[in-house]
């Protein structure tokens, strides 16, 4: 199964991480994450949202952050996860640069 299949529904996943569902809603009205959407319109969450409600409960447990905090964070590892990629890309170039293998757009 892949890791970011949808395929939790909200009562199983409040059940698996030990909060109510409308702790859920709120993660999700503050889009702190959010699961996608059958046709229905049923949420559906996969193991990496499990893995991120998990996480925002540790940083509630362990950092004493509230919604606000947690939303802070949660965007600044979004950014980090963003430029971690954009660093892969382009040490990628470099090395086919360095390599003779890259192939320079045409405009």
């Amino acid at each position: 199964m892949e890791f970011n299949q949808p395929v939790f529904a909200i009562g199983i996943v409040a059940h698996m991480v030990g909060v109510h569902q409308q702790t859920l809603r709120n993660y999700e009205r503050w889009e702190l994450v959010v699961p996608h959407r059958s046709e229905g319109g049923t949420r559906l969450y996969s193991n990496r949202d499990v893995e991120i409600i998990r996480q925002i409960l540790k940083w509630k447990e362990e950092l004493g952050l509230n919604l606000a905090g947690i939303e802070v964070m949660t965007k600044l590892l979004r950014k980090i996860n963003l430029l971690e990629e954009k660093l892969d890309n382009l040490t990628l170039e470099i090395i086919k640069l360095r390599d003779g293998n890259y192939k320079f757009p045409i405009e």
